[in-house]
Formats: C-alpha cells, sequence, structure tokens
C-alpha cells in the first residue's frame, strides 16, 4: 500500500457498515444451492467409514476383516497391521493447532469410539455394513472417568499455550485483611458442539497434489498441518470450505477420520468420502472439557474484594494435554488488590478436549458468577451493585488501561429494560400468575478482543464493480456478509457492486475463524486492500492530464460510490470505470494486510464486555425450572451488521441456557463409553425453552483494537448467561448450584 494513502489508526468506514444486511449467502442456502462438503461426489468416488473402539480403554485383540472384505460393494480395509506409513508421527504435536490423533498407529484403545479400523465401499450402505461386520474383540482395561478415578497431574499450558498459573499482589495478605470470605465449588460436565452439519471430507489426488472439500475454520493455516502427514509441501494442499454448517471450535482443529480419509484416497488412487455420523461427533473432534473449579473470595466491610482465589482441575484424555483455561476468567474481570488464577490437569479415557465456544471464558465465567452472587449475598449487598463497588477502572491482571469498556453502561440498561430495580433481596419472594417461583439473576459478560494475521486482494474493475478475494471461514456468523460490507467501504463502493470471494485456501490467508477476532482481522485486510486499490485509482487520476482530478493532492481526493471527487469540489469528479478506461486496464488490483502490531497489543487490555439479565420460572412442587425471560446488553466496539451481531448475540445467550439447564454428556463408567451420544439424550435448547430474549448493543468506540474499531460478539454472549441463570433459580429457591447443568434434584 502506498505510503501516502495508508489508513489511519481508525479509519472512517462508509455507508454499507453499521446496516443490518440480510446474510449474502442466505438464498443459496435456503434453496439448496449452497455446496457444503459432504455434498461433493467426485466421479469413481468410495465412501469410507471407521469402526470405533467398543470400549473406553485396552486392546483390540481382532478384527474380523474376512467377513467385511467378503460383503458385497466393499473393496478395501485399513487397520493398523495395514495402513501405509504417515511422514508425521500422530502423537507428536509438531503444531499449536495440531492435537494428538489417532490414526490407526497401533492396537492400543485410548477412549470409546476411537477409530480402529476404515472400511472403504462403492456406497454408504455396503462401507456402514462392513464396518459393523469387523466385529473387534477387545481386551479391555479399567476405564477413568470422573475426578475421583481420573489420574491427576500438573499442567505445563493450559488453552492454546497459556500459562497454567497467574498471580498479582499479596494473596496472603488480601485473605488476612478480609472481613468476610466466601469458598464455592462447582462443577461443569463434558460438553459437545455438534454442529448441524457434521465433520466430513471428500479428499483426492491429483497429479501429486491432495485437494480436499471439508469444513474448516482456519483454511489456510491448516494447509502445512495436512501436508506434513504426507511428506508434500503445503502449497500442494488444496482446502475448498465455501460453506460450515456450525464449527464453534472444533473445525479449527484437525482429527484422525480426516487424516484417514486422505490417506485411503492416496492407497486406493479414488476419492473418498467420509461423513462422521452423529454419534461419531462425540468422541475424535473435540469437545469442552469437564471441570471442578474453586472459588474463594475475601471482602472486606463495605462489600470490596481483598482476594480472589480461582483454581479449575480440568479433564483432558490420557495422552494430550489441552486443559480448559477456566480459572483464567477471573483474571480480568473485577478489581481486586490480589489475584490468582491456576489449573490442574486430571486424565481421563476419553478423546482429547479442545476450544469450544468461549473455551476457558464460558466455564470459569459461570463458577465465577455464582461466587460473586454469593459474596453479594453474605455482604448484603444487591448483586448488582456489589459488581458495581468492584469494577475494575483497569484490568486488573495487568493495570493496564482498557482500549474502552462500557460496562457500566451495559448494566446501567440492561437493568433498566430488565426491570432489576424491583427485585426483591431475599430469595423465594415473587411468584407468577401460574404459581411458580419466581427469580431474577444476572452476571457479568467478558471476552478478550483477539486479532491474528490475514492477507486479502481486492480488483477493481472496468465495468466500475469490484472482486475481493481473502481465505475467510463463514460458519454461521455472518462473516460472508460482514466482511464483505467492510470490503465495499474500502473500496469506496456499494455492496451491490463487490463480489465476494472465499472459502478456498487458494485465496490470501484469511486468518482462523475463532476467538471473535475473525471480522477484525479478515476485515481489515480486506479494508486495506480496498484502500490500495483506491489509492493507486487515485494516482492515475491525479496524474493525468485528461482527467478532472489532475493535479489534486492524492489526500484531497474522497471515493465514494465508485466515483473519485475532490473533497469539497464535487463537479472535479469522474467514475472507476473511466480512470482504468483511460488508462486502458482491464482490472487494477490492491493488496491488504489484517494485524495487530506488537505495540498496540502490548499498551491497552482489549476486551468486549456485557450485562445479563434472566428470570427463571420454578415448578414449587415439581422444580421444574423454565427460562422465561433473558435480557443482555454487550459493548463490542464498532458494530459492522446490526442484524447479524444480534443473532450472535442471541446464540450465545441460548447456548448460556444450554449450558445452565442441559448440556452433560455422560459416561458408563464402567466401559468408558457415552450414553448419550446422540441429540435425543444429548439436550441442546429449543424455541420453547425460552419465552422471551432480547440483545441490546452499546455504542463504544474504541481507537486502539484495531483501524476499524470493531470487537468480537460471537462468544462474548455465552458468558454470564451461565451464572445469571443459576443466579436466578438460586433467588426462586433459596438453593444454590453447585454444578451444571442445574437438575431438579439439586433443587430437591
Amino acid at each position: 500500500m502506498p505510503d501516502d494513502f495508508a489508513p489511519a489508526s481508525h479509519v472512517r468506514l462508509g455507508s454499507n457498515s453499521g446496516q443490518p444486511q440480510t446474510r449474502l449467502d442466505g438464498l443459496a442456502k435456503i434453496t439448496g444451492q449452497a455446496t457444503y462438503a459432504a455434498d461433493n461426489a467426485p466421479e469413481g468416488m468410495l465412501w469410507a467409514v471407521y469402526a470405533g473402539a467398543p470400549a473406553g480403554r485396552g486392546r483390540v485383540a481382532s478384527l474380523d476383516t474376512g467377513a467385511a472384505l467378503a460383503h458385497p460393494g466393499v473393496v478395501h480395509v485399513i487397520t493398523p497391521q495395514n495402513r501405509a506409513e504417515l511422514q508425521q508421527d500422530p502423537d507428536a504435536r509438531a503444531h499449536v493447532f495440531a492435537w494428538k490423533i489417532d490414526i490407526l498407529q497401533s492396537e492400543t484403545i485410548r477412549y470409546a469410539g476411537a477409530p480402529v479400523a476404515l472400511v472403504l465401499a462403492e456406497t454408504l450402505e455396503a462401507a456402514t455394513e462392513g464396518a459393523r461386520l469387523l466385529a473387534p474383540e477387545v481386551e479391555p482395561l479399567p476405564v477413568r472417568i470422573g475426578f475421583d478415578d481420573g489420574e491427576p497431574f500438573e499442567a505445563a499450558t493450559v488453552g492454546i499455550g497459556a500459562n497454567p498459573a497467574t498471580s498479582v499482589g499479596d494473596l496472603e495478605a488480601g485473605f488476612a485483611a478480609a472481613e468476610r470470605i466466601t469458598e464455592v465449588e462447582i462443577e461443569t460436565p463434558p460438553q459437545y458442539h455438534n454442529a448441524m452439519e457434521p465433520h466430513a471430507i471428500v479428499a483426492q489426488w491429483q497429479d501429486g497434489r491432495l485437494v480436499i472439500d471439508t469444513p474448516n475454520q482456519a483454511i489456510v493455516m491448516s494447509r502445512p498441518l495436512f501436508a506434513e502427514y504426507f511428506g508434500i509441501a503445503p502449497e500442494d494442499v488444496h482446502i475448498r470450505s465455501p460453506y460450515l454448517g456450525g464449527g464453534f471450535g472444533s473445525k479449527a482443529i484437525l482429527n484422525g477420520p480426516q487424516i484417514l480419509a486422505c490417506l485411503a484416497a492416496r492407497e486406493t488412487g479414488r476419492p473418498v468420502k467420509l461423513v462422521l455420523s452423529r454419534a461419531q461427533m462425540y468422541g475424535p473432534v473435540g469437545h469442552r472439557g469437564a471441570t471442578r473449579q474453586t472459588l474463594r473470595l475475601g471482602t472486606d466491610a463495605e462489600g470490596r474484594l481483598t482476594a480472589l482465589a480461582h483454581h479449575s482441575v480440568s479433564a483432558t484424555s490420557s495422552f494430550d494435554d489441552f486443559l480448559e483455561p477456566a480459572a483464567n476468567a477471573s483474571l480480568n474481570t473485577y478489581a481486586s488488590p490480589a489475584i490468582s488464577a491456576s489449573h490442574s490437569g486430571s486424565r481421563w479415557d476419553i478423546g482429547t478436549p479442545g476450544p469450544m465456544r468461549a473455551p476457558g471464558e464460558a466455564t470459569g465465567s459461570a463458577a465465577l458468577e455464582c461466587a460473586m452472587d454469593e459474596a453479594a449475598e453474605a455482604a448484603g449487598l444487591d448483586p448488582l451493585e456489589f459488581r458495581l463497588r468492584n469494577y475494575a477502572e483497569t484490568d486488573p491482571a495487568t493495570g493496564r488501561a482498557f482500549s474502552s469498556k462500557a460496562l457500566r453502561e451495559c448494566y446501567r440498561l440492561g437493568a433498566e429494560r430488565f426491570g432489576w430495580a424491583g427485585r426483591p433481596m431475599a430469595p423465594g419472594q415473587m411468584r407468577d400468575a401460574k404459581g411458580r417461583l419466581l427469580g431474577w439473576g444476572m452476571g457479568t459478560s467478558l471476552f478478550p478482543a483477539p486479532m491474528s494475521q490475514a492477507l486479502a486482494r481486492a480488483t477493481l474493475r472496468a465495468d466500475g464493480s469490484a472482486l475481493v478475494e481473502t481465505a475467510a471461514a463463514d460458519m454461521g456468523q455472518g462473516a460472508w456478509t460482514a466482511l464483505a460490507q467492510i470490503a465495499a467501504d474500502g473500496l469506496g463502493l456499494d455492496l451491490a457492486q463487490v463480489e465476494f470471494r472465499s472459502g478456498d485456501s487458494e485465496l490470501p490467508d484469511g486468518g482462523v475463524a475463532g476467538g471473535s477476532g475473525h471480522t477484525a482481522t479478515a476485515g481489515s485486510a480486506l479494508f486495506s486492500a480496498g484502500q490500495d486499490a483506491v489509492a493507486q485509482l487515485v494516482r492515475l487520476a491525479v496524474e493525468d492530464p485528461a482527467s478532472p482530478l489532475h493535479g489534486a493532492g492524492n489526500q484531497a481526493v474522497r471515493a465514494q460510490g465508485g466515483r473519485l471527487m475532490l473533497e469539497g469540489d464535487p463537479s472535479r469528479s469522474e467514475s472507476y470505470a473511466a480512470v482504468l478506461a483511460r488508462a486502458g486496464l482491464e482490472t487494477l488490483a490492491g493488496n491488504g494486510r489484517g494485524a495487530r502490531s506488537p505495540e498496540a497489543a502490548g499498551a491497552h487490555a482489549m476486551f468486549s464486555h456485557g450485562a445479563v439479565f434472566a428470570e427463571v420460572a420454578v415448578d414449587p412442587d415439581l422444580f421444574q425450572i423454565r427460562v422465561t425471560r433473558l435480557v443482555g446488553a454487550f459493548a463490542a466496539g464498532r458494530i459492522i451488521n446490526p442484524r447479524l451481531a444480534e443473532s450472535q448475540l442471541f446464540g450465545g445467550m441460548v447456548w448460556g441456557l444450554g449450558f445452565a439447564l442441559q448440556e452433560e454428556a455422560v459416561h458408563d463408567r464402567r466401559s468408558g463409553r457415552l450414553v448419550n451420544g446422540d441429540l435425543a439424550g444429548y439436550h441442546v435448547p429449543v424455541n420453547a425453552d425460552l419465552a422471551s430474549i432480547e440483545a441490546l448493543t452499546v455504542p463504544e468506540e474504541d481507537p486502539f483494537v484495531n483501524a476499524l474499531g470493531v470487537k468480537g460478539v460471537g462468544e462474548l454472549g455465552i458468558t454470564g448467561t451461565v451464572g445469571a441463570i443459576a443466579n436466578a433459580v438460586w433467588h426462586a429457591t433459596g438453593r444454590r448450584a453447585r454444578r451444571f447443568p442445574v437438575m431438579i434434584e439439586d433443587l430437591l
């Protein structure tokens, strides 16, 4: 990008951003024209189905491969005995986003459902029956499931490479100075992503190149990870992922079935399709690990925190180390002179957990907000007043100023809309017209505002339209639309004039769709690419004697609606198409990059904030819990598309409801097998579970977080909501949650 047209540190976006534009990909999806990975069927394709381990630990003693191969349509069976060699050890973690995975490297069973063989057939039905006919016999070992049976260990890292322990201030002195101490222990269960679209892959080899159709949240970043297993260059991996039916973190990580499908395609010389069944979504493709959290809060006579200690024991697999970073949720939320966040691990015979919507913050804030409510009660303070007394003006963990923080306004607006001022202090005081106990609770929402790195390309065309390209990923959050709006503003065009191309690893790297940083990252790259193209166009115009803009200074020329015009003199203007035509150009391309400088990253604490207020109704005889109202108010910088932002906040809040009252993966402690590995037994919310939901956005200008002033909203809504619902249950019944989901038996 030319130096004289570099974007300001905080740019002024055009008329496309800020508009509630409907989804540009919506028509293709509702008419069935959108092509998801499993919709691809290359000529000569084989179907692959893997057989899963029937036990949670032990060894496969035998497989009846003869029976499988004798079934009509079955053409090949891959087992640990005949699997071809790979260039990358499946039990090596060569990358922060590369888990240890099961690719039939041995007969050892590490968790129930782990792949033990892969069957290839001409039809899905034949492959499924062939996998059943394998009838694996196992030599089982005792299974370790649950914190009491798991093997404890000290963690080296948590989450994606974070420190397992962080402390600020003198914890011992803080507790010694406390007027009262509140101690809470809360457990959260294993939870599974359950995207509408299951994990799927169609793999084929073309002249030594691996071509993959698969839902993927990190399209370009995944290329070298696939390449390492097969000893090829990253450029020889082509990933196509235009549409994703949900991901929530699970589709950013490579998994064993994907590599097996690629391996099978290489061995057979034919394209191979593998689509996980719903039951197979519980095991090899990640989940949110269980936690057992202990919190200790010290407060003085005025209800201000003197010390906060948060420890989480996080469950992981027997063979890898991803730990839910739950305790870190306490580092940045409330002001305290002393804070400690620490983690340890517990090894279970399960598939390795991984990032799942708001990893760490979802689980940790659930426990923190419950503990804060108990501390407020002990101090004799309204829960909102208690949080305001412990409002953090600077980041408690680092002492840095926040890049922006409109949380006070979130509290005020949310409480006002909810009617919080009418809340009685004591529990069990309110009933609805049906005689049900009513309870009101609240929680604070917080999520980091990260950025990764991204590249983009913008090409102006002779007809006045433009093509913008980046390998971004839209898994339902609306990236296809919001990013196109930003790109159009960077180009000074109307959205209808811009073609947006994405979802392909051959395009410039769009970064990772995760951590609520995708819009900021890929959006910044797209905007700067558009500005680069316009800057070149401006230079052509001002240097051309035939242009009405000839001789004008570059900075005096404004781009809008596909025209260049002189600031203050609209008569001196001309269309993009005219400038290109006079220059003899069919196209003009600009390149852009989105990233946050190390200096900016270290200068401020960057977070989105919010407040969630919940009302529950509890049957006084049966103790059935219903959430009747959710009101959230959120501050997340500049909102590119209010319609999509509201949708994401709704999704997070509804997920918080599921976390609080429904979601729980249950294992048979004898076999290690999941007993509710389907959507009949693993409950998630439906429309009937929530009578009313409202998400309000608070205007917030942030000149530091990135040039666009954009933060993320995708994971913010779930934080705060879980604790708000649990606190509302206490306010209705007088009974405190000690585990999630809150069940009827917890209230009896």
